[in-house]
């Protein structure tokens, strides 16, 4: 920047560089004072039409009486409007039907997993994840490992009434001791490694099938004879992960945990300390115009992926 100024009746400010370009102190167009001067009366009427200036408890309402809230409503009303009007056959079959004709009908089962996703997002996501992914020791509903059976007859039944899950706690009512615990452990993870007759695992057998009682209720085999709510010791999905102080303890520690202090154990008044939680509520009393969303949610998880 210069201090020479060859051009002092310009009206520029005196900023000048590389010895030609100047800064002009001109006014700004008309238009644009006009402009300018229009906005602070349209701020006048905005404050006064609308409501605008915060209080402690309140704010001033405005002469129109609008809400954004009163807005939304309004839209939302005509939207659902629409809706009744375009979809109202649709909507008829889905209460009319049983949940086993909707799905034998595509039209039909292709509309009510379309209008699912938003109530599967706001009533189930939290447990069983994005599109029945699953989260950590919540069931995933994207396989088809069920453990009270996966026809969508069943899954409704499962949100209607819920679901709990039950086990002994094998090592703290006397069955078993902590050795014994930690062979049947060892033996379970065999079985769904596919290894289970292997001499390493022989006491874990013999543990499963006479003094720990796994049998009944999880099958010769790890694999429950029927639906029972029992889990499928015979694949490699775990309903529950690690410890409850530990997540990321081993697929062994986990195992051990779950057998030595069983699921949903009660003592005395309450739960056993340390059992497994795993429960389901019903969905009948906490979804909207139950009778339809849940036929509309069962069709919609049996298409996740692991309906039978």
């Amino acid at each position: 920047m210069t201090q020479h100024n060859p051009w002092p009746d310009e009206g520029n400010t005196g900023h000048i560089w590389d010895d030609d370009i100047r800064e002009l102190d001109n006014p700004p167009p008309l238009w644009w004072m006009l402009a300018f001067y229009a906005g602070f009366v349209a701020i006048i009427f905005y404050v006064i039409y609308y409501p605008a200036i915060p209080w402690v408890n309140s704010h001033t309402k405005g002469v129109a009486g609008w809400t954004a809230i009163e807005e939304y409503n309004q839209d939302f009303q005509v939207l659902n409007n629409w809706r009744q009007r375009t979809f109202a056959a649709e909507e008829e079959q889905l209460r009319a039907l049983d949940v086993t004709e909707i799905i034998q009908d595509d039209n039909l089962r292709a509309y009510a997993i379309n209008t699912s996703r938003v109530l599967f997002s706001d009533y189930c996501m939290a447990c069983h994840g994005a599109e029945g992914s699953g989260n950590p020791n919540f069931p995933i509903l994207a396989n088809d490992d069920w453990l009270w059976g996966g026809s969508v007859k069943a899954i409704e039944a499962a949100m209607i009434n819920g679901r709990v899950g039950n086990m002994p706690a094998r090592g703290m009512m006397g069955n078993l001791t902590d050795e014994e615990v930690i062979e049947v452990a060892k033996y379970s993870i065999a079985l769904s490694e596919g290894n289970p007759d292997a001499e390493e695992f022989a006491a874990g057998k013999a543990l499963y099938n006479g003094k720990g009682m796994c049998m009944a209720c999880h099958g010769p085999a790890g694999k429950p004879l029927a639906p029972n709510g029992a889990a499928n010791l015979a694949n490699e999905i775990n309903r529950f992960q690690g410890v409850p102080d530990n997540l990321q303890a081993s697929r062994l520690d986990s195992y051990i945990f779950t057998i030595k202090y069983g699921v949903n154990v009660r003592q005395g008044g309450g739960f056993l300390e340390n059992t497994r939680r795993a429960e389901m509520p019903s969905f009948k009393e906490r979804l909207p115009d139950a009778e339809v969303n849940i036929k509309r949610l069962a069709v919609y998880v049996h298409s996740l992926g692991g309906g039978q």
